[in-house]
């Protein structure tokens, strides 16, 4: 994929307000049972590709705060990446609602996963693979926030979005 200092400044700012929404909104966006807000920005790779690495950054730089430490800035920003990555498949293999819920269940799945783990060592200081029960715990609390806000926030915008003029200019620009 090639990019330009478009893609790169709109990635940027993606990965600002990714960012800025999280710290914002502190007291529901860290710990088991969070309710990231800026997490349906991850809507957008389905659109835009580019801007995984922007939702990456934003993570990273969100998870500075975190109480997990270095292990959240690490692997909840991978998890981020990685979902983003998965979101952006998605949408470069269809656009109807199947692909539209797919898209918004790999942010539930993979920071489920991926922070879950992260949150039972880092918070429990638990082995997530001796102590699935606390394990099992974590990831279905952090599941349990994303899915709330993929589906409440997340999925009505990739399908309100793609009806309004500016942002089907914006994609075709990108």
């Amino acid at each position: 994929m090639k990019i330009n200092i478009n893609k790169l400044a709109t990635a940027a700012v993606i990965g600002a307000l990714y960012a800025a929404l999280t710290m914002a909104l502190a007291p529901i966006s860290y710990g088991p049972l969070q309710f990231r807000v800026s997490e349906a920005l991850c809507i957008l790779p389905y659109f835009l590709p580019y801007t995984a690495w922007g939702l990456f950054f934003g993570c990273m730089v969100a998870n500075l705060v975190s109480a997990a430490g270095i292990l959240d800035i690490v692997f909840g920003s991978l998890a981020t990446l990685v979902a983003c990555a998965c979101v952006g498949l998605c949408g470069m293999r269809g656009s109807g609602i199947k692909s539209k819920l797919l898209a918004c269940l790999m942010p539930v799945i993979w920071n489920g996963l991926i922070v879950g783990a992260t949150l039972t060592i880092a918070i429990a200081g638990l082995n997530p693979l001796r102590e699935v029960g606390a394990f099992a715990l974590f990831a279905g609390e952090v599941a349990l926030g994303e899915l709330g806000v993929m589906f409440v926030i997340g999925l009505p915008l990739m399908i309100y979005l793609p009806k309004q003029k500016f942002f089907v200019d914006f994609v075709a620009r990108h």
